[in-house]
């Protein structure tokens, strides 16, 4: 019971600040962008950070909340997860040196959820 209270907040708290961080990204790109360079534009362009911000401090509140267990499992999952992506973005370097396209920061990102999604695929299925 109290597992599902917990999730179903995690839950909550982490949707609620991708909707925000999916919000503000929107309003920065249509208004951020066509502004004239100086600060404002750039606080405007980075304000997404203030959803991702958010969403890093729902998932601190779910380890916290979470049994040993539970916190184990996430942070070994995470830990996997981060080291796919070194391997994997290390060699896309190599590659750019032998004249692969140059990818944006952004596909680090994606390639650490992707590999978050994978690993947690994978361990579920093998703790069967």
């Amino acid at each position: 019971m109290h597992e599902k209270r917990i999730m179903k907040t995690y839950l909550r708290e982490l949707f609620g600040s991708i909707a925000l961080y999916t919000l503000l990204l929107v309003l920065a790109i249509r208004f951020g962008r066509p502004m004239p360079e100086g600060v404002l534009r750039t606080a405007v362009l980075v304000s997404p950070m203030i959803g991702f911000g958010l969403a890093i401090w729902a998932i601190a509140r779910h380890l916290r909340r979470a049994d040993e267990y539970i916190r184990q499992w996430l942070l070994e999952s995470v830990a996997l997860a981060a080291a796919i992506t070194a391997g994997l973005t290390f060699t896309y370097g190599f590659l750019e040196t032998a004249g692969f396209p140059r990818l944006s920061m952004f596909t680090v990102w994606c390639v650490l959820c992707g590999s978050g999604a994978v690993v947690v695929l994978v361990r579920k299925l093998l703790d069967r």
